[in-house]
């Protein structure tokens, strides 16, 4: 099946990472919301899900995208134990910034100054990147998060060994590598299928 891509001539796109809110324009047509099937909706687990074109794109194969937030939905909300909501999202907001992913890094920075009241300090991230002297345990965070997007098999027992020694048990060391890993993948497949806008809609 041919696919037509969608143009946006006019689009406001943003070109520096910032903790704005900010939309997304696909380059393939998504189902209309009113044209998504049972099986579909059902695929995005969660029924508001619906109002985002990207998540309505992806519903075009509904078993991929029920995995996909189910496991995004136990890596960043499933917190009784573990990393703090704050850190898994600085691991995603992290890997974004490092692999240019303007909208994602919006979204995960916005929810780790959020939810760590460090607003500053992840505002020196996505101004300075991923070398931004956060203090060591956010630091050591980081540079797990990045080893794992630019190479995975480069990140070793020397980023463990940091982790800890920064306070992280096993479980917030898994937490982490959860964290960074999906959204390596989940970075690539956003910057695969469209562009940031500046203009939410």
């Amino acid at each position: 099946m041919t696919e037509t891509v969608i143009p946006h001539p006019e689009n406001d796109e943003p070109i520096v990472f910032t903790q704005a809110m900010l939309d997304w324009l696909p380059w393939l047509a998504p189902p209309a919301e009113d044209a998504l099937t049972e099986r579909q909706r059902a695929g995005l687990v969660d029924p508001a899900r619906s109002k985002s074109a990207y998540f309505r794109l992806l519903a075009r194969d509904p078993d991929i995208l029920g995995a996909r937030t189910r496991t995004d939905k136990d890596i960043f909300y499933n917190t009784s134990s573990g990393l703090p909501r704050a850190e898994r999202e600085l691991a995603a907001a992290a890997t974004s910034r490092y692999n240019g992913c303007i909208y994602c890094a919006s979204v995960h920075s916005r929810f780790a100054a959020t939810f760590s009241k460090r607003t500053a300090d992840v505002q020196r991230l996505l101004d300075t990147g991923v070398s931004a002297d956060l203090g060591e345990r956010w630091n050591a965070i980081v540079a797990a998060s990045v080893a794992l997007a630019a190479t995975p098999i480069a990140f070793s027992a020397e980023h463990v060994t940091r982790l800890r020694s920064a306070g992280l048990d096993d479980g917030e060391i898994v937490d982490t590598i959860n964290g960074a890993a999906f959204f390596n993948w989940a970075n690539r497949l956003m910057l695969s299928l469209g562009e940031p806008t500046s203009a939410p809609r």
